[in-house]
């Protein structure tokens, strides 16, 4: 990475090219949304919210993809809404299974772009990593992802059909006749830690957890939804106030000088603006604390005085700091701290006060693990070499 990497986008959104299509895909639009265009296709505006209702049970709380099973809509209106709608979701290209049991899914999404989806099950929880765009601005040069550029935002649609798509194939969907409430939750988590910064795509990720959240479908708490984002200042109060689900940090660095070079957007907002903005989300969203993430890089951020410097910068903030080892990918300039390194620099953020769990690599054998996500079709594109060249040269 040199010191010449692109700086990250502005806070915009990156306009999507969508194939068009005579049927509007009811998967992504918020309540609101869904009500507007049910009237506008003709649906009596005073039979709207009851329609809006049935609807949403049936996709979000059962799952079911096809009108024609929707019983308690007349047959006529179930022809009307087939006509006129669609229930879709992104196309499963491959699924991996790890031999720890994390699955990754390669999903082909509108225009022929694929995205990564994680499935990590643990003891009593299971989370699934989503990704809010194809590719990534970061650039930052310890993850995979940032090697690809970015190719488009993803919807709203593409990033809840994700969560739909992972309950598929875990067989997750209440069984008929049970209330969703009486299922084990095997997707009990989810996490916007895959391909993309979320905050880039912010309407299309708060849209989406809306969806995620709401009681009468997917049903997840906000306390189950982690947002990370690698420090997208301006947005972060807006999180807060608009989203309002867990944050995390891709921290990773103590100075401005190694930052700099591990997470470019800190050019824009260093380390000050950035934990400046953070020190007021606990309250603006209700949250328990922030999560620092820490990757780390042996010889690089992983030193006592490291340790030290991260605790003192983040005091005031309810916070816990999870260690991430380096996960290595072909072509990586970077390698993972030694087992005994991390732990030391472990024990000091522990001896402060602050957890800090080590994070047990999951998916390494299938490039599933944190910082590896990459579309399959970018990877198989270029050798180990192009790959190396492109990572030296900040591309």
């Amino acid at each position: 990475m040199t010191a010449n990497a692109p700086i990250t986008q502005d806070v915009v959104t990156i306009p999507r090219k969508l194939p068009e299509t005579d049927r509007t895909n009811l998967i992504g639009l918020t309540r609101p949304q869904l009500r507007d265009v049910l009237i506008a296709s003709g649906t009596p505006e005073n039979k709207a919210k009851m329609r809006v209702d049935q609807l949403w049970q049936w996709i979000y709380q059962k799952g079911v993809r096809s009108f024609g099973e929707m019983t308690n809509l007349s047959k006529a209106y179930r022809a009307e809404l087939a006509g006129k709608f669609a229930i879709a979701v992104p196309e499963v290209v491959s699924r991996q299974i790890s031999a720890d049991g994390t699955r990754k899914y390669l999903l082909r999404i509108a225009g022929g772009h694929e995205v990564e989806t994680v499935y990590i099950p643990e003891e009593g929880r299971g989370t699934l990593c989503i990704s809010s765009q194809v590719g990534c601005t970061l650039t930052c040069s310890f993850c995979h992802t940032g090697t690809q550029k970015l190719v488009r935002n993803l919807s709203a649609a593409e990033i809840v059909g994700q969560v739909m798509l992972a309950r598929d194939d875990l067989g997750e969907w209440p069984e008929p006749g049970r209330a969703p409430k009486d299922e084990t939750r095997l997707v009990s988590n989810v996490v916007l830690m895959g391909m993309g910064e979320p905050l880039y795509n912010f309407e299309a990720v708060r849209d989406a957890v809306g969806i995620i959240r709401d009681d009468e479908g997917i049903s997840l708490s906000r306390k189950r939804i982690t947002l990370s984002t690698s420090g997208v200042v301006p947005e972060i109060a807006r999180t807060a106030e608009e989203i309002g689900c867990l944050l995390a940090i891709s921290f990773h660095a103590t100075t401005d000088e190694v930052r700099d070079r591990l997470v470019p957007i800190n050019r824009k907002w260093n380390i000050a603006a950035l934990l400046d903005a953070l020190r007021d989300y606990p309250r603006l969203s209700n949250s328990e604390r922030i999560t620092f993430e820490y990757v780390m890089l042996k010889g690089v951020n992983d030193s006592d005085a490291d340790a030290r410097r991260l605790v003192k910068l983040i005091a005031g903030i309810p916070a816990k700091i999870n260690l991430i080892p380096f996960n290595e990918w072909p072509g990586a300039p970077y390698q993972r701290s030694d087992w005994e390194r991390i732990e030391a620099f472990a024990d000091i953020i522990y001896k402060a006060g602050y957890a800090s769990p080590i994070r047990t690599p999951r998916g390494e054998d299938i490039m599933a693990a944190c910082g590896q996500l990459k579309s399959a079709t970018e990877r198989a594109r270029k050798s180990r070499a192009e790959i190396a060249a492109e990572t030296a040269s900040g591309g």
